[in-house]
């Protein structure tokens, strides 16, 4: 009983007014077209949250769990994602250019359009990842390989 009432309590403290911080807990906010540049979301409960042409340049999002969240047309710019839980997420027309997604579980994503020229994928989980028409130009691809020039949905 004792168990179930902290699980209640901590979802009840969710609150999406709350600044960006390292572990905050905005699962299923509304976090749309916000200028998050350089936050720091380590660990943070992003689970169906909504950033939807938000500002994410250089923001460290590493071990946040951000599953079913929208980040559509959305600028990671140099972000860090590296062992976050982004399954199930949907990025179509985001900017991820030189992102860090190492170790990041992306299976069942949505890349649809996304620009990851100079992304690292190394080690990231993409197991039935939507990856049409992405731009993995120059990415390091799971396995370390770096894309070749026009690698789209594809790392040639």
């Amino acid at each position: 009983c004792a168990v179930l009432l902290v699980g209640l309590s901590s979802q009840a403290l969710a609150d999406c007014a709350d600044p960006a911080a390292p572990g905050v807990d905005w699962g299923r906010c509304y976090v749309a077209e916000q200028t998050l540049t350089r936050a720091s979301l380590t660990g943070a409960n992003l689970r169906e949250a909504r950033f939807n042409r938000s500002d994410l340049t250089g923001a460290d999002l590493s071990k946040a769990d951000a599953r079913r969240g929208k980040f559509m047309s959305a600028n990671l710019a140099g972000a860090t994602l590296e062992g976050a839980d982004l399954r199930e997420t949907d990025f179509t027309l985001a900017t991820l250019t030189g992102a860090r997604l190492a170790g990041a579980d992306l299976r069942r994503s949505r890349l649809f359009r996304a620009d990851l020229r100079g992304a690292d994928l190394t080690g990231a989980l993409l197991d039935q990842t939507d990856l049409l028409k992405a731009d993995l130009s120059g990415a390091a691809w799971v396995n370390g390989k770096r894309c070749g020039p026009g690698s789209l949905g594809q790392c040639n």
